[in-house]
């Protein structure tokens, strides 16, 4: 039976006695010995492997291609080396699968961007190798959380009619033929597409998820979604996926909490359960970065009143490349200015004017501002977005009409505030977002496996 390299060091047993497979990462060798840095994705460190001329193979062995399969049979066995306290002992190599000078891992050190270029290749490097483990470790997390909160986890559509956010950003779904589509007075005529109307790819499942909230208390949705967006910026991707939680009986305050209690869980999960790769990351990609991290797991998250916000931004004395006035949103020079620099931590803006919020946002009683707020944290910014929901069928329906969106085809949506309303609150985490915040790396394409932008879908 196959042993985890993770498995085999955390046992820390001398003399030990396992099978172990994985890829040739780097191969040095002499008359006598060589040595191997054997990977199988479970560490960021991998084991070393020695092996002396006593075996059969030794003269193929140091001919072994970097990025070859191989198994090993053999003990572990304490360390001379400086830097490490075990390594492997071989007592037979078997090539699985070999290399050859070809492979473009060769050096030990590449670029992200051109392993932007090979992101097939890219999960046997260091790096990414931390980066995924991290990213599939907070989705078991997230899961966590929401389950021991008893929050009921819900599927909400990939392919959609409607478009949640109302910026028409959206990927069509259809199977009309696109050199001849049928027409009504030259516009294509969806009625004749499989699904009897205009679709595309959902940019959130909020709307949806609502519906469940308002049948079970709390739920949330994690999943993909997607946004045919031209922005080629660090932080955007065509395809991303969202953690939504919607409370029902609940209101922006309740909203703040579960999110502050979210991101302090995620926090701490990293620093505990995932301590080997952040330990990488703080010394390979973001010198601080586990301080930075501790410091927000133990804050209380501050909360501003988003004109207060502007009027501290106003009186800051600082010049920003974005202008600050009451009714614009902040951009994110604004935000890291006031979780950095006047709170020196995360903190919540609330209450932004209604002016630049969506329609389904609950209206104060001041007629100018939603009950909306943004968590923001140091380094990057916005993390997390939420509102209280518009539970008032008249108000709802009257900010609909103030922004030209049909109600006909959200009935459904409306349906939910005849019948049981309730005062309700979610927010929108993006997983990516949280990946980079909680491994110091600065591009979006370098935390998800397979990134979708602009003019790029190799796979």
């Amino acid at each position: 039976m196959k042993t985890r390299i993770s498995e085999l060091l955390a046992t820390g047993s001398a003399g030990r006695g396992a099978t172990i497979t994985g890829w040739a990462r780097s191969l040095r060798s002499s008359k006598e010995v060589a040595f191997i840095a054997l990977h199988d994705g479970s560490n960021p460190s991998g084991i070393q492997v020695v092996a002396g001329r006593t075996l059969d193979n030794f003269e193929a062995v140091c001919r072994i291609g970097t990025g070859a399969a191989l198994q090993i049979d053999g003990v572990l066995v304490e360390s001379p080396a400086t830097g490490q306290q075990w390594e492997f002992a071989a007592n037979t190599i078997t090539l699985i699968g070999k290399s050859d000078e070809t492979y473009p891992l060769q050096k030990k050190r590449h670029s992200f961007e051109y392993l932007r270029t090979i992101a097939h290749l890219r999960p046997r490097t260091n790096t990414f190798g931390s980066v995924f483990r991290l990213r599939s470790k907070l989705a078991h997390a997230i899961h966590r959380f929401f389950a021991d909160k008893q929050f009921l986890y819900v599927n909400t559509p990939i392919i959609t009619a409607s478009d949640c956010e109302g910026a028409g950003e959206l990927f069509r779904v259809t199977t009309l033929d696109a050199a001849a589509p049928p027409t009504v007075q030259g516009q294509p005529d969806f009625s004749q597409d499989f699904f009897g109307q205009r679709t595309g790819l959902t940019v959130s499942g909020q709307l949806e998820g609502e519906l469940f909230a308002q049948a079970f208390g709390n739920i949330y949705t994690f999943g993909p979604t997607f946004r045919a967006e031209n922005s080629n910026t660090a932080r955007h991707a065509s395809e991303f996926w969202m953690i939504e939680p919607e409370m029902a009986f609940a209101d922006l305050a309740d909203d703040a909490d579960l999110a502050e209690e979210f991101i302090k869980y995620l926090c701490r999960f990293a620093l505990e359960e995932c301590a080997d790769d952040m330990l990488f990351f703080d010394r390979q990609i973001e010198h601080g970065l586990l301080e930075r991290i501790q410091r927000v797991a133990a804050a209380d998250f501050a909360r501003i009143d988003y004109s207060e916000a502007i009027d501290r931004l106003q009186r800051s004395g600082t010049t920003f490349s974005y202008p600050v006035e009451w009714g614009l949103d902040l951009q994110t020079e604004h935000e890291r200015y006031l979780s950095e620099q006047v709170v020196g931590g995360p903190a919540f803006i609330l209450n932004y004017p209604k002016g630049i919020k969506a329609f389904y946002m609950r209206q104060n009683p001041d007629g100018k501002t939603v009950a909306a707020m943004d968590l923001l944290v140091p380094k990057v910014g916005e993390i997390i977005g939420g509102s209280q929901r518009e539970e008032r069928l008249d108000l709802l329906q009257a900010r609909m009409l103030e922004l030209g969106i049909a109600t006909e085809p959200l009935a459904w949506y409306l349906d939910s505030r005849r019948w049981g309303s309730c005062p309700h609150a979610g927010f929108g985490l993006g997983f990516e977002r949280l990946v980079m915040y909680l491994s110091g790396m600065e591009n979006i394409r370098d935390v998800i496996p397979f990134p979708r932008t602009p003019r790029h879908c190799e796979f």
